[in-house]
């Protein structure tokens, strides 16, 4: 009897619990749960602040081109506008228009017609202004080599200091007025602007946000405006561009 050999009686022969207190099934599971819950709070953090930053864009981006829009709806004409001379930026048939007229009132000495097509002659554009042909023969400069607002900067900042004038009557659309401001003002500091904001009569700027094709042309102005802006607080004006 003392030497019974049966199976049950052999305590190697049952599963050996855990001893009580070392709960190593446990603590492996926290480890592993540990381990992934990290990382993951880490990518929501990093989501979460680049969220946060997308928004601060966005609203900036809002608040600006509002701002934007303001300013250029409340542009107006000065009443009694003078200069030493007026640079006019090609891109309307009024601007151009506008421009003699204020030359022809001796509210300047002379005028440059800056961005004007190579294959545009003094006489037609004197035809369809209705300027006085001694007047435009003696008093108005065509500058054809300026593309863009930067290269009307740089041809009327050389044309100004040529003829050794101080201030400058700027004529362009209201929408552009910021930009061209801006651009001039980079390329020849010293120089006294007079803005004369043109407004073309179908762009009714006042109620700006019932006319989509309004909204779209501030929109596309508005981006050149902020683009400009930060390169010229950057780099400054391009040379020869």
């Amino acid at each position: 009897m003392t030497n019974d050999q049966r199976p049950d009686a052999d305590p190697q022969s049952y599963p050996q619990a855990p001893e009580a207190g070392t709960g190593h099934g446990v603590s492996a599971s926290s480890r592993r749960i540990g381990a992934g819950g990290e990382p993951a709070r880490r990518f929501r953090k990093r989501w979460w602040i680049a969220g946060c930053l997308v928004s601060a864009a966005g609203i900036w981006l809002i608040a600006a081109f509002l701002s934007f829009t303001a300013e250029v709806s409340r542009m107006r004409p000065p009443q009694d506008p003078r200069a030493d001379a007026i640079v006019v930026l090609t891109g309307g048939q009024e601007r151009i228009e506008k421009a003699v007229a204020l030359l022809g009132e001796q509210r300047a000495q002379r005028l440059l017609i800056s961005g004007v097509y190579p294959g545009t002659t003094a006489r037609q554009i004197s035809a369809r202004t209705a300027t006085d042909k001694d007047l435009f023969a003696c008093c108005v400069d065509l500058d054809r080599k300026a593309l863009n607002t930067i290269g009307n900067a740089n041809e009327t900042t050389l044309w100004a200091r040529e003829h050794g004038f101080s201030s400058l009557m700027l004529v362009t659309s209201a929408y552009h007025m910021p930009r061209a401001t801006m651009e001039l003002s980079a390329a020849m500091p010293e120089l006294q602007l007079v803005a004369y904001p043109v407004v073309a009569e179908e762009l009714q700027l006042e109620d700006w946000y019932l006319r989509p094709q309004t909204i779209r042309l501030l929109l596309r102005e508005f981006v050149k405006y902020t683009l400009a802006r930060a390169r010229v607080s950057t780099i400054g004006l391009p040379d020869g561009d």
